[in-house]
This record gives C-alpha cells, sequence and structure tokens, in this order.
C-alpha cells in the first residue's frame, strides 16, 4: 500500500511497471540496459471522490489515455530503482494535489482610500500629458 494522505492509500498491485530503454545521449549504458520505467495506473481503480477526480483529469492532461490510465515515464537516473521511485513519486504528487479542494474566492471591492489615490493618480499623469502637449498659437 502506498499512503497518499491520511485517510487515502492505493495498492501497490494496481502500478503495472515496465522497463524500456531510455532515450538520449549515455553511451553503452543507454544502448545495452533497460533502465527507464514506463507506469501505468487505472485511474478508476483509485476510488478518487468525484470532484477530486475531476482535479486528476485536469492535472494529468496528456499524461491521462482515453482509457482512463495514466501513463508515467521516467528516465532521468541510471538505475532503474530510482526511476521507478521517480515515477510512483510522480504519481503520488499527482494523486496528492488532486485531493487538495481550492478555496473558494471571495469577491472583494476595492477599499474607498485605495479607489481616491487611483483616481488621484489619474488626474496628475492627465495634467501631466496635457502640459506636454504642443500649443498651437491662433493669429
Amino acid at each position: 500500500m502506498i499512503r497518499i494522505t491520511d485517510s487515502f492509500v492505493i495498492d501497490k498491485a494496481d502500478i503495472s511497471e515496465t522497463f524500456i530503454r531510455a532515450s538520449g545521449p549515455g553511451g553503452q549504458n543507454v544502448n545495452k540496459v533497460s533502465t527507464a520505467v514506463e507506469l501505468r495506473y487505472e485511474i478508476s481503480r483509485a476510488g478518487l471522490p468525484e470532484d477530486a477526480l475531476a482535479r486528476f483529469i485536469k492535472l494529468a492532461g496528456r499524461l491521462l489515455t482515453q482509457d482512463g490510465i495514466l501513463v508515467l515515464q521516467a528516465q532521468s537516473h541510471r538505475s532503474q530503482e530510482r526511476n521507478r521511485a521517480e515515477a510512483q513519486e510522480r504519481l503520488v504528487q499527482l494523486l496528492r494535489k488532486s485531493l487538495i479542494r481550492p478555496k473558494k474566492r471571495r469577491a472583494t471591492k476595492p477599499t474607498y482610500s485605495s479607489t481616491l489615490k487611483r483616481l488621484e493618480s489619474k488626474t496628475k499623469r492627465s495634467k501631466t500629458k496635457i502640459l506636454r502637449r504642443n500649443k498651437i498659437e491662433s493669429d
């Protein structure tokens, strides 16, 4: 079991990992050893609440297939274990982020003094611009 929060855990058996060859530079190690990990997790098995599931889908973006499977790849390290740990940590962070309910925004209005200050600065700027105008002499 992987603990996401105090009240939410996921089963390690629901995560499938396959090891693939990493791309990019790295010489013989990259060509011979499959160190990159591709983690797959079916999100319907997570048992997320509806609002958290909607946030998760939005956060996952392109990482989520149309079948509802999250696909994460980790290949930045030379060892399978470190790549596996990184992929699992990214999954945990994504789940934790989706479980946090955003605070509702309360509409506020500017204070009386801030409104006066803004209008005063606009008036001052207007006067400055008026003084810069070319004065056309009338004959």
